[in-house]
């Protein structure tokens, strides 16, 4: 009798333990948003499966912040690259009161965006978009870890000049924040080079049919086309190009156009050989931890990865860090350690500019050979 009354107490016990340990552990949400519908889909899937794996792989770590054990969850939102679904996502992560966002993708949603997580005091880490005007409001809640569009179009116009002695160029934009930013640093950079622009035209962020703005420029006989925008747009510009025989005609484009899907929207296309593409930060191969992630990624999301999903995961846990800094998951307690950040991660080290810009980021050139992404540098 006695040994039952000890073995019940026991039990007893250790059902008690088990439901304050429970109690202990505190769910936390980190928000997530980018295009998962629409033409830019493979993006949004890319950069939440970079957010997905940062959080599968944080709650392995058994993190205990002001004296809680934490479970990370991910709430991905879908701004279908539109600046109003993207406010929306903004305010509805607000009111679902996340500790923290991991996005947006691109730069027009991300600005608006920016000031309604500045309103509600959650802090924002984007991996993708990449317009100067992002920290230009000075919200000490946005923050950036890649290159923006200042390094980007720069980057290509010295090399269309320097590198490929390149003389006309024609500008396309899709009349994004994004398009429209990189587009303008690449032509008054290539100006200042002693490029000649020879014509200007725009489309939109929709568009499939480029047969009368391409032949149009055609006439005007450029060394190039410097396309702002993105793949959706890029990859039926390229083939345009070849049925309109403009098979020797350079196509410059930023981190947009830099993708494994610009290759296969292009079908074939032999202008796809003539693509040189900028990204804000280090090729796969030279991150330090590129090639180790990449092959973890590539086993859980096969044939999913594109460009942005190393720098989400890495803003995941840049968030996760300043919370464990501030020992709080509250965000009036730990944004203020963001701008501390010194996190060394797949991408690199991680520390911002008192602008919420990245520290010394670093830019990497591309261009495609036999339908591959291939680095220059």
């Amino acid at each position: 009798m006695q040994m039952k009354l000890k073995l019940s107490v026991a039990v007893a016990l250790a059902a008690v333990a088990g439901l304050v340990s429970a109690q202990d552990v505190q769910v936390v949400k980190i928000g997530h948003v980018a295009p998962m519908s629409g033409a830019q889909a493979h993006y949004g899937k890319d950069n939440a499966n970079g957010s997905a794996m940062a959080v599968e792989d944080l709650n392995t770590q058994n993190i205990v912040i002001g004296g809680k054990k934490i479970k990370f969850e991910l709430q991905p939102e879908d701004d279908a690259a539109d600046p109003k679904q993207g406010t929306a996502a903004a305010q509805k992560l607000c009111d679902s009161k996340v500790a923290g966002v991991v996005g947006h993708l691109n730069s027009g949603t991300t600005i608006p965006a920016s000031k309604v997580y500045n309103d509600c005091g959650i802090p924002h880490v984007t991996g993708a978009a990449t317009n100067p005007n992002l920290t230009k409001p000075g919200y000490k809640t946005t923050y950036r870890i890649i290159a923006n569009d200042n390094a980007l179009g720069a980057g290509l116009a010295f090399y269309a000049v320097d590198a490929l002695k390149l003389k006309r160029v024609a500008m396309i934009d899709d009349r994004t924040a994004y398009g429209q930013g990189v587009a303008e640093v690449f032509k008054r950079t290539a100006l200042a080079k002693g490029m000649t622009v020879v014509d200007e035209q725009f489309t939109t962020d929709k568009a499939t049919d480029f047969m009368a703005i391409l032949t149009a420029i055609k006439a005007k006989n450029p060394d190039a086309i410097f396309f702002g925008g993105m793949d959706p747009q890029a990859g039926p510009m390229l083939r345009q190009m070849e049925q309109l025989g403009m098979t020797k005609v350079k196509y410059f484009g930023g981190d947009g156009i830099c993708t494994a899907e610009v290759a296969k929207l292009a079908a074939g296309a032999k202008t796809l050989e003539n693509v040189v593409c900028a990204e804000g930060g280090a090729s796969l191969e030279k991150m330090p931890g590129g090639t180790a992630w990449k092959k973890r990624y590539d086993a859980k999301f096969p044939d999913q990865f594109q460009v942005y999903s190393p720098y989400t995961y890495d803003a995941t846990f840049v968030l996760v860090d300043a919370m464990k800094r501030a020992n709080s998951t509250d965000p009036k307690v730990y944004t203020p350690k963001l701008i501390e950040t010194s996190y060394k991660g797949v991408t690199g080290t991680i520390a911002f500019e008192p602008t919420g810009e990245l520290k010394n980021p670093s830019m990497t050139l591309s261009v495609y050979k036999d339908g591959k992404k291939t680095p220059l540098n």
